[in-house]
């Protein structure tokens, strides 16, 4: 399983480093995935309350209420046809490049097991939902997927009439049709939004909406697309015939195949358990979790700053226990922490400068991978430091492999998060030894732990508490954060070079 993922990750960063070089990095569309999905959730939405409001939801009228849009209101109608058409597709596709991508970068398992889990089934619903709508248009294409579906419920024991031959015989009702209506407009949408709502509540400060420019961008692109080749319906349905020649969309529409070459029972089977093992991937093998945050409260001020930057809501105020003036202090939920240390970086008692001769506490850490080892590492790396331009690294564990720096005039710290690095310890480091500092980490806008690198920025830049001091020579401090392929590995050499040269003294 980790050769594979290893294997995909390289794939998906290769892509990545495509799309970086024509799009703005923080606009690549795999790192909005997401909200991309949302976006063309909202897409359909829109464009399908508008076709509702021509179509018939009967047997005689839908067909020519569809092929009326289609042809004789094609500028609008037709239009929004099509967009609904090409919108659903594209958020399957978004929804499978984001499972992939969340699976080739191990970010499916341990306490993120939740989203992983609630995911799968809401990814069926969508295609559900997708197979209603090519049923209403009641083409041929209908009559196939129609016919087929019976084939479905009618291999499941339970149920025992035969659906299949009210669709052969011509049998269906208008009643009929208005139950597929009431479950493609009403009932599986509901059911989406309540799957959703599910499969995001463990995550805290979602942004439901992409960039607005990668938003317009993707707007336009399938604006273009339905007007240079527009939806269009197969022909009518022939009562007592089985279609012959049809156009599947195999982003919905892909077991259908199966139950024609293998039939029912051996279509049930394949999906159903290429269904389990996704659910069951979690656990297969499961991962081990460093052990979650911890709180002092003999060093916590009460700030709330550690839940406010907290990616996962794992982190919630509650009123305070110990008899402080502060009214509030944080409690770690284990089973949501990721244990990724941004926590740390945010408490304003994880600064190095404090308790100078005793061991250093935090109101909030990691017990594995306490603040006072942190400082203790950096002490022991800036004593081994020599030569002229000296830098220290702070890297990420998910990004950059910074040991592939050391030199002796470079020391590298590996962090779980970049978030994790107090802005103070830049002025410690500074202060006692290193010409500059060189903060790497995930690219912008991938953070494995969502947040890490923007609320570092934020820290560096004095938009976010903790802040760094305005004592601290910024040109002493440079930030470039890379993935781990090869070609990055090269640039960030380049770039530390450079920036190690800008340090010395000229003669």
């Amino acid at each position: 399983m980790d050769a594979l993922r290893r294997t995909g990750n390289k794939v998906i960063l290769s892509l990545e480093l495509m799309l970086n070089r024509g799009f703005p990095e923080r606009l690549n569309p795999f790192y909005h995935l997401g909200s991309l999905t949302f976006f063309f959730f909202w897409i359909v939405l829109i464009s399908g309350i508008y076709i509702f409001i021509f179509f018939e939801t009967n047997v005689a009228g839908a067909y020519p209420s569809v092929e009326y849009m289609t042809h004789q209101q094609w500028w609008m109608a037709g239009i929004m046809r099509s967009l609904h058409r090409y919108a659903s597709d594209a958020a399957v596709i978004s929804i499978f490049i984001h499972m992939f991508r969340e699976f080739f970068r191990d970010r499916y398992r341990g306490v993120r097991w939740f989203s992983w889990f609630t995911g799968v089934p809401t990814l069926w619903l969508v295609v559900i939902l997708g197979i209603t709508g090519y049923w209403l248009v009641w083409d041929q294409l209908a009559q196939y997927v129609a016919l087929a579906t019976a084939e479905l419920v009618d291999w499941i024991p339970l149920i025992p009439s035969a659906m299949v031959f009210n669709f052969l015989d011509n049998q269906i009702t208008d009643r009929f049709f208005t139950l597929m209506a009431f479950l493609h407009l009403l009932g599986l949408p509901v059911a989406l939004v309540f799957l959703l709502w599910t499969h995001v509540s463990r995550i805290s400060q979602i942004d439901f909406n992409p960039p607005r420019a990668l938003a317009i961008g993707s707007f336009l692109t399938l604006l273009a697309l339905s007007l240079v080749k527009p939806a269009v319906s197969h022909a009518p349905v022939q009562a007592g015939h089985s279609p012959v020649i049809l156009h599947l969309d195999w982003f919905y529409l892909n077991v259908y195949p199966l139950v024609d070459t293998l039939g029912p029972g051996w279509a049930w089977g394949i999906s159903g358990g290429f269904t389990l093992l996704l659910m069951m991937l979690p656990w297969l093998p499961s991962k081990k979790e460093n052990h979650p945050a911890r709180v002092d409260l003999t060093q916590c001020s009460g700030c709330g700053q550690c839940a406010l930057d907290c990616p996962y809501g794992s982190i919630s105020m509650q009123p305070r226990t110990d008899g402080k003036k502060a009214k509030f202090e944080p409690t770690v939920n284990d089973t949501l922490c990721t244990a990724c240390g941004i926590c740390s970086g945010s408490c304003v008692s994880s600064s190095p400068l404090r308790m100078s001769n005793a061991t250093l506490k935090s109101g909030i850490e990691m017990p594995w991978f306490t603040v006072d080892a942190l400082r203790q590492e950096v002490k022991h790396k800036l004593a081994a430091l020599s030569g002229t331009g000296r830098v220290i690294v702070f890297g990420c564990e998910h990004g950059l492999d910074v040991n592939s720096l050391k030199a002796p005039e470079v020391a590298v710290v590996s962090l779980p998060c970049s978030g994790m690095l107090p802005p103070s310890m830049l002025d410690y480091v500074l202060k006692n030894g290193a010409d500059g500092v060189l903060v790497s980490g995930c690219r912008d806008g991938d953070c494995y732990h969502r947040f890490g690198n923007t609320w570092t920025e934020q820290r560096l830049t004095g938009e976010r508490e903790p802040k760094l001091l305005t004592r601290v020579d910024r040109t002493r401090v440079t930030e470039f954060r890379v993935s781990n392929s090869r070609g990055e590995r090269d640039e960030m050499g380049k770039r530390l070079e450079a920036f190690r040269r800008s340090l010395q003294p000229t003669a």
